[in-house]
């Protein structure tokens, strides 16, 4: 047989593997919908009650409402996007306090894994404050999503110059939310070890106005829902004209038409690992089907990221999912304490990713392999490389100072939030891994591609 003739029979019988693939995808999209419900189903069996307190929620409404009534008129004067606060003298004993939780967010803010190391000892010290621990498991997703521009599908389907925007962008957004948040733990970990409250310090620390009457009540009452839902209204708030709206974010890459394949291809979700031993082998075969990873995840996906609105909506369910739910607390739990943050996905699905670009496949059948089976073999799994092994650090940009609350908007989000009905992300999570590959290897196929 000529060598063109074998060419052409490799190619047809390629062909014939991809389009399959394709078929069994659409498939398994199906039945992995009704296994997701059944497996949701069992997350939800016992429920943790979220404390929520309507007259601490009336009273943080007046307050609020004094903020804006008593600076309305200093707000018209000052320009919105240039305004760096304007404090009272602080004793000097106060001037090092301040200096000391500017030193220590500094040397956390290093990166992402910084980052998200320094949400854990938070909460580890600290389980009263939820946000930490909410925080440290989306921190984990930003450092995955980093990851994934470097990664062994998403890097071949990405421009460079687009890659390296979404990676500034994802960059900046943990950056600033951390730069904002941490010196507010820090200053609730003082504040409890004087055994008094220190709030009054948060305008030296450039914190909203927002922020003080829910610390205030907190202190009070101990109400960590309520704390909860104002920081994640805050901290959106804070990258919402630092970051999403910014004319550079807004041209280079949220508008850009590749942007909105890479909400397809799990940008998107955020997952929350439930930690080995959750479930047996047998349960999981019975439960979601033959083709999953054993390790489920819990978890949604953001609708629209450019909507603040849909983002702190986001974050409530987030949070009523991981702290509403005892199984999904306990198993999250299981996997934050057991399993370093590095960045790579395969520290939740080690079977499917390797760290190691050595033992990576490396061709464009990616998705045949991957609906094969459950497993991929050894040599032959998803690249996803530690982050800090791909990135390097950068000096952080400066940032504004003004204070994003300036009119009553935000107040209708200051709910009880909901426990999502659907929140295994296990199969979805899957299934954006597979049209990713497709992608991938459609991508490859191409006469002008290249590596």
């Amino acid at each position: 047989m000529h060598s063109h003739e074998v060419k052409n029979r490799r190619k047809r019988d390629t062909d014939g593997s991809w389009t399959a693939a394709i078929s069994h995808a659409l498939t398994e999209s199906w039945t992995g919908a009704f296994a997701s419900l059944r497996f949701s189903m069992k997350l939800r069996t016992r429920k943790q009650e979220l404390q929520w307190e309507r007259a601490a929620v009336n009273a943080i409404h007046i307050k609020l409402k004094g903020i804006l009534s008593s600076s309305c008129c200093e707000m018209e004067r000052r320009p919105p996007l240039n305004y760096d606060y304007q404090v009272d003298p602080i004793p000097w004993e106060e001037q090092q306090l301040i200096q000391r939780i500017y030193e220590k967010t500094s040397e956390a803010n290093r990166s992402n894994v910084t980052r998200t190391q320094a949400y854990w000892d938070c909460y580890l010290s600290y389980p009263e404050i939820h946000w930490a621990l909410l925080a440290h498991m989306v921190s984990r997703n930003a450092g995955w999503n980093m990851s994934d521009l470097k990664g062994g599908l998403m890097s071949d389907l990405t421009d460079p110059a687009f890659k390296n925007n979404l990676y500034r962008f994802l960059e900046r957004c943990n950056a600033l939310i951390f730069q904002d948040a941490y010196p507010q733990l820090l200053l609730y970990m003082h504040s409890r070890k004087e055994g008094k409250p220190l709030f009054h310090l948060l305008p030296h620390l450039h914190v909203s106005s927002f922020m003080a009457p829910f610390w205030e009540q907190f202190w009070q009452d101990g109400g960590s829902s309520l704390l909860t839902i104002a920081l994640i209204i805050n901290e959106q708030n804070y990258i919402e004209g630092r970051v999403a709206k910014h004319p550079f974010y807004q041209q280079h890459l949220l508008k850009h038409t590749l942007f909105r394949t890479h909400e397809l291809a799990r940008l998107n979700q955020i997952v929350f690992p439930l930690g080995d031993g959750y479930v047996n082998k047998s349960d999981m075969d019975n439960t979601i089907g033959q083709n999953l990873p054993s390790r489920p995840l819990a978890g949604l996906t953001l609708p629209k990221f450019d909507s603040l609105s849909l983002r702190i909506k986001a974050g409530r369910s987030l949070y009523a999912l991981l702290f509403g739910y005892e199984e999904i607390h306990r198993a999250v739990l299981a996997f934050a304490q057991s399993t370093k943050h590095q960045g790579s996905r395969a520290e939740y699905w080690p079977a499917l990713f390797t760290p190691t670009v050595d033992q990576a496949m490396n061709h464009a059948h990616v998705s045949i392999d991957l609906l094969k089976s459950e497993w991929l073999p050894a040599g032959q799994r998803l690249y996803s490389p530690r982050l800090e092994e791909v990135w390097h650090d950068e000096p952080s940009e400066p940032i504004p100072r003004y204070d994003w609350y300036q009119d009553d908007s935000m107040l209708t989000h200051i709910r009880k939030p909901h426990r999502p009905l659907r929140p295994d992300m296990t199969h979805a999570h899957r299934a954006a891994l597979e049209k990713t590959s497709i992608a991938h290897d459609a991508a490859a196929r191409l006469p002008f591609h290249r590596h």
